[in-house]
Parts: C-alpha cells; sequence; structure tokens
C-alpha cells in the first residue's frame, strides 16, 4: 500500500440555481487573456442537454478516456503511442470551433465615437477570433440554458441515447437541473498519457493536474484524450491550458475561486488519502458498472491507525492527514455514500464528485398533490420514477441505478426525518434506520449539506506562513505546539515560534496549521 494525498471536490447539486457565477469568476481570473476568449475552465450544464462543447460525452466521436482491451490492459481511447504518432500532424479527434462556439463581442468603439446625431448608434457582433461581422449567433457555451431550445437539440444528449424510448420521449417534461463542471484532476488522467511531449503532470503532493508551459509543443493530444474536454488551446501562444484548481489560492490556504463566489454554496473541498498501488486495477475493472464501488475502495479511512502508520511513512505530512480526517470530501463520499463520481466509465477515475439532485422527484411528488416531505412517500416515488434515476445512473454511476437510488433515498429520509425535529417532535429513527443509518447519522448530514460554516466546507492545508482567517488549531502536531492566544492578535510576550529551516535567519513565522 502506498498512501498518496488527493484535493478533491464534491459539489451539492439540489443547491445549484445556475447563477453561472462560479464561471465568470473563473473566466475574470483565468481565462480573460488573448487567445481563451472560448476557454472556460469552469462551465455549467443544463441537464438534460448537450454541454459544452457540444456533445462531449459523444466518446465514439471523440475517443476521450481509456478503454480496456481483452487481456486487461489500459489504452487510450484515441491509440496508443504508435497510432499517437501516426496523427501527430493532423488529429481528427478535436473539437472544433463550431463544437465550442465562435467567441464574439460588438463595436462599443463606435458607440463611444459616433458623432451626436439623430439616429441611435449600433453596435454589431463581431467575431472575436477573426474580427469579421456575425449577423446570427446560432451557439454559445449555454446555448441550452434552462432547456431553451431543447427539441431541436436535446436528441444530441449521449446520456439519452443510452435510455429506453419512453424516457427519452418526456423527459423535457420531467425534470431538470444543472450541472457545474470543471477538469476531474483524475488518479488516472488520459490527458498525462496522451501528451507526447510530457507537459501535463500531475503533482504529487496534492493530485492536481497542470499543464508545464515550457515544455508544452501545441500537439493537442491532451484535447482529444480528455472525455471531459476540459483541456484547451491557446491560439494565441500555441500552448495547451486547463483548470488549474487555484493551485495558488490553495497553497494559501484558501479555496478555489469558484467555491469561494458560488452562491449556493454547493461546493466542499477537502484531502482524500488513497491506495497509489491500486489505481490501476481500479480503472481496469472488467465491468465498467464496479468502477464506482471499486475507486470508493481505494479511497481510504484518515482515522485508521494502519493507514496513518504508513502516511506518515510514505511522506504525507501530519497536517494533511489532519486535513483528510476533517475533510467534508471523505464524509460525502465514503461515510453517507451519496456523493458519486462523473462519467466513471471513463476509466479516469475522476475527483470531482456529485450530489445527485433530490429536487426532481420531490417537485414531481408535490405536484401530484402528495407530501413531498414524508419519507414513505418519497421512498415509494424514487423506486418508481425511472426517468430521473435512469438518467442520473447514465451520469454518474455507468448505468447502475442502485448507488443513484441509494444516494436519493438517504437524502429523502434525511428532509423527513430533520422536518419531524423542526416541528418539534422526536426524531423517528426508524425514518434513518430504513437506509441503514442512525439518527446521528442523519443530523450530521444535514449539518453537513445544509448549514455547513465556511470551516466546515472547506478544509485545505496550507504551507502559507501567514495566519489564514478562521484557521483551526491541530492537536499533537509537532509544528503547532504553541499557545492559543485569548485575543486575535498575537504579541511577542504571548507566544515565541521557531523558523521552519527554509525561513531566512530570524525570521518570524507561524504554524503550519489546517484552516
Amino acid at each position: 500500500m502506498k498512501v498518496m494525498a488527493q484535493i478533491a471536490m464534491v459539489m451539492n447539486l439540489d443547491k445549484c440555481i445556475g447563477c453561472h457565477t462560479c464561471s465568470v469568476t473563473c473566466k475574470q481570473a483565468w481565462t480573460n487573456r488573448e487567445g481563451t476568449e472560448y476557454m472556460w475552465f469552469n462551465n455549467v450544464e443544463t441537464r438534460p442537454g448537450v454541454g459544452y462543447p457540444r456533445g462531449w460525452e459523444n466518446q465514439d466521436r471523440w475517443k476521450g478516456g481509456w478503454r480496456r482491451t481483452r487481456t486487461g490492459r489500459l489504452v487510450p481511447r484515441q491509440g496508443g503511442r504508435m497510432a499517437t504518432l501516426g496523427k501527430i500532424f493532423a488529429n481528427p479527434n478535436l473539437p472544433g470551433v463550431n463544437d465550442y462556439y465562435e467567441p464574439w463581442t460588438y463595436e462599443y468603439d463606435k458607440l463611444l465615437s459616433t458623432p451626436s446625431s439623430p439616429h441611435v448608434p449600433t453596435a454589431r457582433a463581431t467575431s472575436a477570433l477573426t474580427g469579421e461581422y456575425r449577423n446570427t449567433i446560432d451557439w454559445g457555451p449555454n446555448w441550452d440554458d434552462d432547456l431553451g431550445g431543447s427539441m431541436e437539440i436535446l436528441d444530441q444528449d449521449p446520456v439519452l441515447h443510452q435510455m429506453n424510448l419512453t424516457v427519452r420521449k418526456s423527459i423535457e417534461d420531467s425534470f431538470m437541473f444543472y450541472l457545474p463542471r470543471i477538469c476531474e484532476h483524475c488518479l488516472n488522467p488520459t490527458c498525462v498519457s496522451s501528451c507526447p511531449s510530457g507537459a501535463i503532470y500531475k503533482r504529487a503532493e496534492d493530485g492536481i493536474v497542470l499543464v508545464d508551459q515550457d515544455r508544452c509543443r501545441g500537439w493537442r493530444m491532451c484535447v482529444s484524450g480528455c472525455p471531459y474536454k476540459k483541456v484547451f488551446f491557446n491560439h494565441h501562444t500555441g500552448k495547451a491550458e486547463k483548470c488549474t484548481l487555484c493551485y495558488p489560492r490553495l497553497e494559501a490556504g484558501q479555496p478555489t475561486v469558484c467555491s469561494e463566489t458560488c452562491v449556493g454554496r454547493l461546493r466542499y473541498l477537502g484531502v482524500l488519502l488513497y491506495d497509489a498501488d491500486q489505481v490501476t486495477r481500479v480503472a481496469s475493472q472488467p465491468d465498467p458498472r464496479t468502477l464506482y464501488a471499486a475507486q470508493r475502495e481505494i479511497l481510504l479511512n484518515p482515522n485508521d491507525p494502519e493507514v496513518i502508520t504508513q502516511a506518515r511513512a510514505d511522506g504525507v505530512p501530519h497536517s494533511w492527514i489532519k486535513a483528510a480526517q476533517m475533510s467534508p470530501v471523505w464524509q460525502l463520499i465514503s461515510r453517507y455514500q451519496i456523493a458519486l463520481p462523473l462519467h466513471p466509465e471513463y476509466r479516469t477515475l475522476p475527483m470531482v464528485w456529485y450530489v445527485p439532485p433530490l429536487s426532481p422527484v420531490i417537485d414531481t411528488v408535490t405536484a401530484s398533490g402528495n407530501d413531498g416531505e414524508n419519507h414513505k412517500v418519497l421512498l415509494a416515488a424514487i423506486s418508481q420514477m425511472r426517468i430521473p434515476l435512469e438518467y442520473l445512473a447514465g451520469l454518474f454511476t455507468a448505468g447502475d441505478t442502485a448507488p443513484v437510488e441509494l444516494s436519493l433515498r438517504r437524502l429523502a429520509t434525511m428532509r423527513s426525518y430533520m422536518r419531524d425535529i423542526f416541528l418539534g417532535d422526536d426524531g423517528d429513527e426508524a425514518i434513518p434506520a430504513t437506509v441503514g443509518m442512525t439518527g446521528a447519522d442523519m443530523q450530521d448530514m444535514y449539518r453537513l449539506l445544509s448549514i455547513a460554516k465556511y470551516d466546515d466546507r472547506y478544509v485545505i492545508p496550507t504551507t502559507s506562513t501567514n495566519l489564514p482567517n478562521g484557521i483551526r488549531e491541530l492537536d499533537d502536531c509537532p509544528v503547532s505546539q504553541v499557545p492559543r492566544c485569548s485575543t486575535d492578535l498575537c504579541t511577542d510576550d504571548t507566544v515565541s515560534m521557531s523558523s521552519p529551516a527554509s525561513a531566512p535567519p530570524g525570521t518570524r513565522t507561524l504554524p503550519l496549521e489546517v484552516i
């Protein structure tokens, strides 16, 4: 067993209101430069829908992710080394500008420079790439927002193709939800293996996948290799770019900018410990439906003494082990088992997970005149409403409805159990028992999903020498054996601290902590 650490994210889809604040703030922080006009490191898709780029889930067309050979080996779906070299100068599996969208702007200078006249000046749309006029805007990064134009493009949703005809014809009338997407920072990333220059790498200390701009030669094999289509090509610099998980912020103990600015507070960040020796075995499972369970098995319990001992032996810092023990991501994925990975059948072992939405079921039950908070009604509806169940299974569990149903059932029982408590009644322990949980587990899960504070949602280890807001004291940490101050600011008389070996002599620094 080789223990490694991974920064992971979980998103609660019931809380997403489709406001795109995360996308806009990410755009302003990372992709507001020339050559990045069409890039959206974070985008929010309406489901059902075709997504961005258009139809990115259709791996029969794009050849992203891994495939398992008859001998049990994993090779990139677009081909191995020889196949990559054969098409290195002409990659047929790349999305075109029409699959993304041709970014446009408006002639704002004309509005400002037009002299006074009785006629109102106009600012025509122009392409941000070519400067040519665009008389008709026919596609955008969220063209199917709120099922807009769904009757024209709904049949292009690859997930719907896995469902029966009856479900496909009625799905636009049954439910809708929002799906925020970023780079998955996978444990087994295809983009890393596809790069002929070795420019894409996965950081050993936190698992973040980055692009070395100096080594990148613009082959764009990473773009086709990524099944989530979250690697982009900068046409101005000739380099590949992708989501960095805001690693400069993480290193300072701050959450990603999409998490910080999220209106619905639906994102959770934390550390996961996993067995790196088992990654290939898990990704090579014969049945894609077992990939979710197998991936969850290699996520190690950070409270297990054996895991802690091995993690220390493998060089995982004490602060990271403590962060893993307090991780909300670990709680949602392994303890409560309500978070699911996005398209595990791609065999990349994604590390951005999702809590599936219960709202479509509740809305349907309430619209039918029944009690949408009664656990008996909800549990019966979840098992009978195959439309959202099968669609969510196509997104998160390679078609296996059992894990999705378990997640939705636990969310439903939590609503019913907590309603009784808020109405002044004692919690009925029989309600959580129906899904294998206790009343205490239900209240802990409710606290994490509904009213979690900033420090509960983002547990990020940091090596920053500055004291971040909301810092927590670590028990039994060799670098944090200092008394707590009675005030927010510590004075020289209150505490004395030694500098780390990397700091200049005489420099006073603060201890490594976890916020």
